[in-house]
């Protein structure tokens, strides 16, 4: 695995199902989520940069493609990573995979941009932050 990626696995239960017996497409956001909260875990450094209050990553934009049903008792992975930076916004890209297959479930883009608290403005991705990502965007 790429160490500029984080990947979770995750089983689908049945509270995860619509009325037809497939994963709610609402949950697949929260899917998405736990992914990114795991990457963030596995890349502190970003995190920490964050803990002072003063800027936060903002999500702007998420584009799903749901590709084919997950059911339940399906394990699923999502694999995260940072696929582009931006001067003032940056793009994650997301997959959601099928363990047993590795067939592509969905796929997601989700752009965000680094938020001054204070001011409540999108601010350039620069200095010390921009350092720390520029190494982690997959090729």
């Amino acid at each position: 695995m790429d160490s500029k990626q984080s990947t979770i696995t995750l089983r689908v239960r049945g509270y995860h199902l619509d009325g037809y017996g497939h994963v709610n497409n609402a949950r697949y956001l929260e899917f998405l989520e736990e992914g990114r909260w795991a990457y963030f875990d596995e890349h502190p450094q970003l995190a920490n940069l964050l803990q002072g209050g003063e800027v936060a990553f903002v999500a702007v934009n998420l584009n799903i493609d749901y590709r084919r049903a997950a059911v339940a008792g399906d394990d699923l992975k999502v694999v995260t990573g940072v696929a582009e930076l931006g001067s003032r916004s940056a793009r994650m890209h997301q997959d959601i995979r099928r363990l047993s297959d590795d067939k592509l479930i969905s796929s997601a883009d989700l752009t965000f941009v680094l938020l001054d608290m204070h001011s409540n403005q999108a601010v350039s991705i620069e200095g010390p932050l921009r350092e720390l990502m520029a190494p982690l965007v997959a090729e």
